[in-house]
């Protein structure tokens, strides 16, 4: 699988993880890599890592996010929006697994795969500031 797949897989995690009970993230880890038995022992070590981090730092990725997104607090962002930035901050911020142009640029093209059309474009603004910091 390759790693813009594996960063797919994390995406979908922390975006099912607003709607479901904080005791049942474990279990919905379990469900997620029963459903995908083709995802590779590497890949389920990247994605488990990614998303345990920014579940780990998600108060400060929030913070982070709150403090660039002007005229937006994480609660008014569409859920797809939100779980893209937590994860291209973690990888930005908490992670050395890819530098921050490919971090903004992956985060873009799931924007345009799973949001909006005007998602890329707020997206790229808001981790282009982050990038900056």
């Amino acid at each position: 699988m390759s790693r813009i797949n594996a960063r797919r897989n994390a995406f979908s995690l922390l975006f099912q993880y607003d709607f479901i009970d904080i005791h049942e993230i474990d279990e919905n880890k379990n469900i997620f890599f029963k459903e995908n038995p083709d995802i590779e022992e590497g890949d389920k070590k990247y994605i488990l890592e990614t998303v345990d981090g920014t579940m780990k730092n998600l108060e400060e990725i929030d913070a982070i996010i709150g403090e660039y997104a002007r005229g937006w607090t994480t609660e008014r962002m569409s859920k797809v929006d939100l779980a893209i930035l937590r994860l291209a901050v973690y990888e930005m911020k908490f992670s050395d697994e890819a530098p921050d142009s490919v971090a903004i640029n992956e985060a873009v093209e799931l924007a345009k795969k799973y949001s909006s059309d005007e998602a890329p474009s707020f997206i790229n603004g808001i981790l282009g500031k982050i990038s900056q910091r």
